[in-house]
């Protein structure tokens, strides 16, 4: 029960959010003011997750974790 009301305020507060960020661009474009301001930033998760992989598994064979015939 408790992860549930904590669920709907999670959602409440994020669609306010939302709410109000459209509320900002919809008043820039009304007064004129010029481009609305830059959002965030979107970023590529599955680039960022290989990139991780990679540096993790030179950072494995800098440190010499990999021992036996299979890993020559």
């Amino acid at each position: 029960m408790a992860s549930d009301k904590k669920r709907a305020a999670a959602v409440a507060a994020v669609m306010n959010y939302i709410k109000s960020e459209e509320e900002l661009v919809a008043a820039q474009a009304a007064s004129g003011a010029g481009p609305p301001a830059a959002g965030p930033v979107s970023v590529n998760l599955w680039g960022v997750s290989g990139r991780q992989a990679m540096m993790q598994m030179r950072n494995l064979m800098q440190l010499r974790s990999f021992h036996g015939a299979k890993y020559r």
